[in-house]
């Protein structure tokens, strides 16, 4: 018995108990706290924060992208826009130097006739039965064109 009482008052035993008593309060300790510690490292919580910033830095010059890549659309359908006219225009210049399409152009829209014919114009009978619009002043009497005057005079 004195060998086994010797053993455990020897410094190598204590050490040893010491040891062991230590390591199951830190592995306890160890246990517990990888409960309660959030899944979050460091790297991971750096990572996030270098993607935010990246993503914070990027959104104003991407929205100026987007915005002038809009703005480049529409400039070119302006200059295809702009081509198809001066395409239009040309062919109408063309055909304003036939002296035949300038006469007819006279004809409809001047009511110009050549010398010896008889230009006749024919009056719509159903106009007089169609509503107008708005009638001019001329065709009024005096006294609603006044009392017109002093309804508009208020008006913004």
């Amino acid at each position: 018995m004195a060998a086994k009482d010797r053993d455990r008052f020897s410094t190598a035993t204590r050490i040893r108990l010491l040891g062991e008593q230590t390591a199951a309060r830190v592995y306890r300790s160890q246990t517990r706290r990888q409960a309660r510690r959030s899944r979050l490292t460091g790297r991971a919580a750096f990572l996030a924060l270098v993607v935010c910033s990246l993503v914070v830095a990027l959104a104003y010059p991407m929205r100026s992208y987007v915005s002038q890549q809009g703005e480049i659309a529409e400039q070119k359908r302006r200059a295809a826009e702009a081509a198809r006219r001066v395409e239009e225009l040309k062919d109408e210049k063309a055909r304003l130097q036939d002296p035949a399409y300038v006469r007819r152009l006279a004809r409809e829209h001047l009511h110009y006739v050549l010398p010896g014919e008889t230009g006749f114009t024919v009056n719509d009978p159903d106009a007089e039965q169609r509503p107008r619009a708005e009638q001019g002043a001329a065709d009024r009497p005096w006294y609603d064109n006044l009392w017109d005057g002093v309804d508009h005079a208020d008006r913004p």
